[in-house]
């Protein structure tokens, strides 16, 4: 038996087989016709035995090179049904590149978080740092560092959250500002705004909330002046409510601040000539201030014959509330997604 003229017949005759093939069952069926366990290479294969030693190498040979050209033929078959089928489905399923694409809701920053991040913008370009503290505090750090010691009637107005007998969250971000000072050891000017959640024992109604967001500021140098102060917060209320706003200054108390005051701003809807917003005066309060109290630079390791400072801080929520005429603080934390997205930036 000529093994190679046999094995060129088969060859042909498998060339033409798979060359036919239109389906995939199709390809199953002819392999399985030509290199099956009752195909002809499994005859060809049995003739082994009487092919004398020296030559089985190159029998076997042989015939394993004619295996792998037919194996070959047939992976290049299925590859060609695989693309015909996806082909076949790609023209069933044409898509109409005219038809307009979904729209994908982008979310944005929270309304309070853009608000903050304004009150930063502005006042890091004014030469401020941002500081940040921890939420549970110690009363060294709220309350007795600030001139408010443990008697000191000021306290019931900060009803407080206690942990343990001397652990509380913070009432105000005011201890940032302590801390910050006993880092620096007494010895170099401060400018910093301390932003961040404050916590009071308070019933939560449209103007009133148990949280709330608070940015305080802090300058203290050798030079410091109620002039600098005055100063800066009409910039705040240019930036936040629009330029040509007007401020003044009320006469106030607050334990850690002397002299303090109660910043008003002319009414951004009304330009001071009155308006439900202001209710008829003219002037929105805004926030507190004053120069830093003597006992609050000596016990956060300044000299205060030579230091001066003043801080302010400002109820975040409340900013928002008049500038966008919102009139009910528990919108900003029921998540009403019909709120959020209108103040998309």
């Amino acid at each position: 038996m000529d093994v190679k003229a046999t094995l060129d017949a088969l060859k042909r005759e498998a060339k033409e087989a798979i060359t036919a093939i239109e389906k995939m069952h199709e390809l199953n069926d002819v392999k399985a016709k030509y290199l099956g366990k009752k195909g002809p290479f499994a005859d060809i294969m049995k003739l082994m035995r009487d092919v004398p030693n020296d030559e089985k190498p190159l029998f076997g040979k042989t015939v394993n090179e004619a295996k792998q050209v037919i194996l070959q033929w047939l992976d290049e078959a299925r590859e060609r049904l695989v693309q015909a089928q996806i082909q076949a489905q790609l023209d069933k399923e044409t898509i109409d590149v005219t038809l307009p694409g979904k729209k994908f809701e982008l979310g944005t920053t929270h309304l309070l978080t853009q608000m903050v991040e304004d009150v930063e913008d502005l006042l890091i370009g004014m030469g401020y740092q941002v500081m940040e503290g921890p939420e549970v505090e110690q009363e060294e750090y709220n309350f007795e560092k600030l001139n408010l010691p443990q008697d000191h009637p000021a306290r019931d107005m900060q009803d407080s959250f206690y942990i343990s007998d001397s652990t509380l969250l913070r009432t105000h971000t005011s201890p940032v500002q302590v801390r910050t000072m006993l880092q620096y050891g007494g010895t170099k000017p401060v400018k910093i705004i301390c932003p961040g959640k404050v916590y009071r024992r308070d019933d939560d109604d449209a103007t009133h909330s148990h949280q709330f967001m608070q940015i305080e500021g802090l300058v203290v140098d050798e030079h410091t002046s109620m002039a600098d102060l005055k100063g800066t917060l009409l910039e705040i209320a240019n930036t936040l409510f629009g330029e040509g706003r007007d401020i003044r200054l009320r006469p106030s108390y607050f334990p850690f601040t002397e002299p303090s005051v109660e910043v008003d701003v002319s009414c951004h809807n009304c330009n001071g000539k009155g308006c439900h917003i202001c209710k008829g005066t003219g002037w929105i309060e805004i926030l507190g201030a004053g120069m830093v109290h003597n006992n609050v630079l000596e016990a956060s390791g300044y000299d205060s014959t030579k230091y001066r400072g003043f801080a302010f801080g400002i109820g975040v929520e409340r900013l928002a509330m008049l500038k966008y005429g919102i009139n009910d603080i528990r919108m900003f934390y029921t998540n009403d997604i019909r709120f959020n997205r209108q103040f998309k930036k």
